[in-house]
């Protein structure tokens, strides 16, 4: 996920150097996002400057090495502006792990193995939403950081949901849904046109 609008933000409040703007990021956004690789962070800034979205100057240090720090720049203010006047998009499809784990137990047929992986699963989303509750307590203080914390505990929630679904629809009335599938038949994969050549591993 990009994060360079977020640096232009934190900029946009005030010029800083690298290490800085690192502290600003994982103070804002809170735990659960993780640490801001500084790395990751150094090749954002050079693509800043480039596109000419900020600036940077050496500063002199007495005992450290000399620091580089970063500002904004108005084309800049104006890119941060368009990014927050836009609505946030998601990407095409639903591509989760989680999913596949469930197709592939389904399509065994067999009732224990989808239990066993949603019950696995459920176990662990517990556990998540407890360790956000608390999260949540700790950093009660910052309400941006509780909200954050309340949008993925939401997540949670309904990865939860999403697995009593599933019990209800593959795993209710003797799991008949769930043999149905099994005894579905995959459709046959197209022929080949007289003429055409067949691929390779056919």
């Amino acid at each position: 996920m990009a994060i360079q609008h977020a640096v232009l933000a934190l900029l946009a409040d005030r010029p800083s150097h690298g290490y800085e703007l690192k502290s600003a990021f994982e103070t804002s956004v809170g735990p659960q996002w993780g640490p801001l690789n500084i790395g990751h962070l150094y090749q954002v800034l050079d693509r800043l400057s480039r596109d000419g979205l900020v600036t940077s100057e050496r500063v002199a240090q007495q005992v450290k090495p000399d620091r580089v720090v970063y500002d904004i720049t108005e084309k800049g203010r104006i890119e941060l502006a368009d990014w927050l006047a836009q609505p946030s998009t998601r990407s095409g499809g639903f591509r989760d792990d989680f999913f596949l784990k469930v197709m592939a137990a389904a399509h065994t047929g067999d009732q224990k193995v989808l239990r066993s992986v949603l019950g696995r699963q459920r176990t662990y989303l517990l556990q998540e939403l407890r360790n956000l509750q608390q999260l949540r307590h700790e950093h009660a203080a910052d309400p941006v950081v509780t909200l954050l914390l309340a949008a993925a505990a939401r997540h949670v929630e309904a990865d939860l949901a999403f697995i009593d679904d599933t019990d209800h629809t593959l795993l209710a009335e003797g799991a008949a849904a769930l043999a149905a599938l099994r005894a579905t038949p995959r459709p046959a994969p197209p022929r080949s046109e007289p003429g055409q050549p067949r691929s390779a591993a056919g």
